[in-house]
This record gives C-alpha cells, structure tokens and sequence, in this order.
C-alpha cells in the first residue's frame, strides 16, 4: 500500500491511500473460507459447498468490507505514526472520483484531513493573574443560618391571614349572579398562597381574611399569564381552562403560617449531628468553616474562567481550515442544516481553541487522571449536591456510595474525567502563575460570575 499526505497551508491536509490487491488478496481469502465452513446451501453439507459458488455468492461484498477495514486501519496508524494532530474525523474527498472494486486494484481514496494549527502556550511565574477569595462574613453566616432555620422550619395554624401565609379551602364556581352555579366547577381543599397571585387587585381580596371567611375572586384574572397556575388550582387540565371567564368563591377553611425553627439546639443537632455544636458561637464558627471550603471551589472554577480568558488572547486567532471543518460539522448535523452550521461555527471554534489550549497545558504539565481521582471528583459533585439541600453533615459512607452509583453510568463518567482534569490543572498552576490575591463578598462574586 502507497500512502501520502500532503499539508501545503499546515492546516487543510489531503492523504492519499493506494491499494494494491497484494493487500487485501490474502484476508479476503481467509474471510471466504471460514464462510465456506459455516455456508449451508440446499444440496450441499455444511463445509462442503464449492469455493466458487461461495466466491460468486459474496466475493464483491468481502472484497469492499476488507477493503475498509485496511483504509480505516492504515489510515489511522498513519496518522498516529506521523503525529498528525486530526480535527474531528477523515472525509472523503470533494474531488474523489468514484473507485469500481469490480475492476482489478489498484484502487485510490483519497481523504481530506483538518489539521490542528500549531502554537505553542506557556505559562511562567511572569504570568499575573487575579485569584479570587469570597469573604465569609457575618453577614453570610446569618444567610446560611437563615437558610438552615428555614429548611427545618414548620407550619403552625392561625386565625387570620397574613402575607406568606398558606390558604386552604373549598373553590365554587359562581354564575353571573355571584351565586354557587349549579352543575358548576367545584375544589373541596384547594391550597392558595395569594402572594403568588400576579395581579395586585386580586392579591388584595385575600388581605387580613379570617377562618370561615367567603372571598370572591377569578382565577384568570388572578393568574393572566399562567393557564397552567389555574388549571392545578381548580384541578383542570389546561387546555379546559382557556375560555374561563367565572368568578369564584374560596371559603377559608385553613390559614397555615410558615414558623422559621429556632437557633437552638435541636437546630445544631440538626445540621451538624447529635451533640457536635453546643452553643451558637461553635455553630456559627462550624458554619464558617464549610463555608470557607465550599466557597474555595468557586475560587477555582473563577480562576480557570478567567485563565482561559487570558491563554486565548494570549494565543491570540488561529487558523482553521473552516471550510473543512464546517463540512464536518454539517456531517454530524445533517438535521439541522447549513444555517445551524453557521450561526454556531464561531462558538465551536472558540471551544475547539481550548480545547487545544488545554491539552498542551495538561501535556506539559504532566497531569494524569486515575479512579482515585475520579472517585474524588464524584464525592466533591456529591457534597456540592447534599449542600444545595442545607446537608453538610452527610456520612462519608454516603458520599461514598453516591460516588460509585456516579461511576457506573457512562453518561457522567465523561463529566468527570473533564472536571477531575480542570482540578488538577488549577491546582497546578495556581502554583506556576502569579496570583494577586483579591476578596470579594458572595454578592459581588456572583455579580462578576454573571454571564461568564
């Protein structure tokens, strides 16, 4: 076999394979015959059919599937053996005449190849670059002590609405008299929390109303912009719910109060386990502390954010060969179409720079994945998700467990193999590059993190 690669402009490579029947003669011969040992054809024991019926029968069809095989064989090992840094997957070329295998070899493909463009990126201790810490102040503290108080919080009944509170009672359709229709829509139970009500006027019906009390008001007035909002108060599906017009009588039979719990004991045990905080001094200190270590994370994701922004105009444009690539990206888009190609070109280009970015960075740096890694990675997406939900003294066995079920599904291992890289890369280079240390409170960090 004949291979060559031509790459005039470093990034649009044409590769030429040429294949002679000395290539392919001895597999397609051994393929055909272990076809003749399976073959079963009426007349004929198994085994025994004639070599040249067989040939007849699928000699075209094992000849083209062999020839594959070597293309797709030769045409990798070349490339990997030549160190040629492939975009995406071989295409055959625009020009390729079509090849008739009934004819004897050779036989000529040829295949268009986009070829990463060459830059180099390195990183020193002249390098500067900013490294955020969110301050855990008092202020912060309270907020999450709000957070816990109100995650263990509960509802005590009361006698008369205030805001926030919860309505239940029973919803009656009214006719254009304002008296119960007959036959009409009727909720035994319905629950209402009327600040949710959208439109102010009818908010204000329910204003200071006490047990037993008869408000009238309409649900689509109440609710202009949401048929779904109406449709689950009066337990409708929505599309009956669309030419509603009547009014409705609600009979409080329930008014339910949100009681945040109290900054005691039972709420230390609560959060941190029995007897681990004694007073609101080591609470608040315990809160600091998670804080601290949960926040350091959105330290590091802002410092990769805003390293990427610093290599890629470090780096500067590069050269892609986009006419190539688009036709790869409308090959794997068939779908969409030519338009989908290029309103996202630009933004695949963007991520395609990184990527290449983040490779030589991982190369030169030495940075290796392993289970240990991954199982990390997984625990910390595991704290991070139980966090969410005000648990931050989950068993480590538990963690443990929610890191194995992550692990045995495909779909997340990718993700994490991705992050477990970025994390080693940060803790890397957060060592090679010089930070200036800056502080910012939550609210400014998030503020900052908008639209990045």
């Amino acid at each position: 076999m004949k291979i060559s690669f031509e790459n005039p402009d470093k990034v649009n490579g044409l590769l030429t394979l040429t294949v002679e029947t000395a290539d392919f003669q001895d597999r397609v011969e051994k393929t055909l015959k272990d076809l003749r040992k399976k073959a079963q054809l009426p007349g004929f024991r198994p085994g025994q059919v004639p070599m040249g019926m067989i040939k007849r029968q699928y000699g075209e069809g094992v000849k083209a599937e062999e020839i594959n095989k070597i293309i797709g064989e030769e045409l990798y090992k070349y490339v990997n053996e030549n160190k040629i840094k492939m975009l995406g997957e071989p295409m055959a070329n625009e020009g390729q005449e079509p090849v008739d295998l009934e004819k004897d070899a050779p036989y000529v493909f040829k295949f268009d190849i986009a070829v990463a463009p060459e830059f180099k990126v390195e990183l020193t201790d002249k390098d500067t670059l900013d490294y955020y810490t969110i301050k855990v102040d008092d202020d912060l503290v309270n907020r999450q002590i709000d957070m816990f108080a109100s995650r263990a919080g509960h509802y005590d009944k009361a006698e008369e609405y205030q805001a926030n509170d919860m309505l239940k009672g029973d919803i009656r359709e009214l006719d254009e008299n304002g008296n119960t229709k007959e036959g009409g829509i009727t909720v035994e139970g319905a629950v209402l929390m009327p600040d949710y009500i959208k439109v102010e006027d009818q908010k204000k019906l329910f204003e200071g109303c006490k047990l037993g009390d008869i408000i009238t008001f309409n649900p689509k007035k109440a609710y202009p912009e949401s048929d779904v909002e109406v449709s689950s108060l009066l337990k409708m599906k929505k599309e009956e719910v669309a030419d509603l017009t009547s009014d409705f009588s609600f009979q409080v039979t329930e008014i339910s109060r949100f009681v945040k719990a109290e900054v005691n004991q039972e709420l230390f045990d609560t959060v941190y386990g029995k007897d681990e905080v004694k007073d609101e001094k080591a609470f608040r200190e315990k809160i600091a502390e998670g804080l601290k270590e949960q926040l350091a994370n959105d330290g590091d994701f802002k410092f990769l954010v805003d390293l990427r922004k610093y290599l890629e105009e470090k780096v500067g444009k590069l050269e892609y060969p986009d006419a190539l690539l688009k036709r790869f990206m409308l090959a794997q888009n068939k779908d969409k179409g030519e338009k989908f190609v290029e309103d996202n070109y630009e933004q695949s280009i963007k991520e395609l720079t990184w990527h290449l970015v983040r490779e030589q960075l991982v190369e030169a740096n030495g940075i290796k994945i392993d289970d240990a890694d991954l199982k990390e990675t997984a625990k910390e997406a595991a704290r991070a998700q139980f966090a969410q939900y005000g648990m931050t003294n989950v068993p480590e066995e538990y963690l443990e467990n929610y890191a194995n079920d992550m692990l045995k599904k495909k779909e997340f291992v990718d993700s994490l193999v991705d992050r477990s890289i970025d994390r080693k890369l940060v803790a890397t280079l957060k060592n090679v590059v010089k930070l200036t240390p800056k502080e910012a409170t939550l609210d400014e960090f998030n503020e900052m993190m908008k639209g990045e």
